[in-house]
């Protein structure tokens, strides 16, 4: 079972140095894990005992495309109504806990590795039982959804542990990914998987290309390539890569490297 992770808040002592990671340049931007604390968190109208880290936002010299939250959710807490837009599209990976997902009417037991794709337009719910002992903590990334005549996404639930990891070509399984969309699905406009290294792998060139990428380190460390600095990463880091942003990593053991990666896909690009 993978462990992933889940921030806890709380404040550094007053003894603690300052020093961090946290870095904002144009081409990136690094959240690490130890600036997620109780101040920066905010509260989400129509959600009850909850509190929620945002990551990513569309803000000039940021993010565009999407917007990305941790979200953790006390005992008894929820939201009948979490989101407000119609014609916003999300998808939920659950990290710590577990909640009650009610979708179209049907209901979801989610715990960690839960992963549920919320079409834009969907009915859904969503609950941590008052009965539970913890609080329940998730991923939330959400898009305005780009239409396609004759295509249209539906939502789904599912486990990262109930779908197979595909390894990229010529990596020796040292380099997968695991796909919650079929890829040449053109009704989805953006893809949230889980990617994969195993110690030692690696991405051996500088990705360079149209998608725009939020990449949330769920376990594991590596040093990444970002733009033209190479960064450490671990567990509780989070990532924002512009367009056209160089990118490369290296995984750095003992254990596997796995991040949850959000990317705009399968549209053409608008110029009018």
């Amino acid at each position: 079972m993978a462990n992933y992770y889940s921030p806890d808040g709380g404040l550094p002592p007053q003894t603690a140095l300052l020093t961090d990671r946290a870095v904002v340049k144009e081409a990136y931007t690094v959240i690490p894990k130890g600036v997620l604390r109780d101040i920066v968190t905010s509260n989400l109208p129509g959600w009850d005992k909850t509190r929620s880290w945002i990551l990513a936002k569309p803000i000039l010299g940021f993010a565009t495309t999407f917007s990305q939250l941790i979200v953790e959710v006390s005992p008894g807490g929820g939201s009948s109504h979490p989101e407000a837009e119609a014609g916003v599209e999300g998808v939920i990976f659950v990290t710590r806990g577990a909640v009650m997902l009610t979708l179209d009417g049907e209901d979801h037991a989610m715990e960690a590795g839960g992963y549920a794709y919320l079409a834009a337009g969907s009915d859904w719910s969503l609950k941590n039982s008052a009965a539970h002992t913890e609080a329940a903590t998730f991923q939330w990334i959400r898009k305005a959804y780009e239409p396609l005549a004759g295509y249209r996404a539906t939502s789904f639930v599912t486990r990262d542990q109930d779908v197979t990891p595909r390894a990229m070509p010529g990596t020796d399984d040292t380099w997968a990914t695991t796909r919650f969309v079929d890829p040449d699905d053109l009704a989805h406009d953006m893809h949230v998987n889980i990617v994969t290294f195993q110690p030692g792998g690696t991405i051996p060139f500088a990705e360079t290309h149209v998608m725009e990428h939020g990449l949330f380190v769920l376990e594991g460390k590596a040093v990444y390539r970002l733009n033209d600095d190479w960064v450490e990463v671990e567990a509780g880091d989070f990532m924002w890569l512009r367009a056209f942003c160089p990118q490369a990593c290296y995984a750095g053991g003992p254990g596997a490297f796995r991040y949850l990666l959000y990317k705009d896909v399968n549209r053409q690009i608008r110029l009018t």
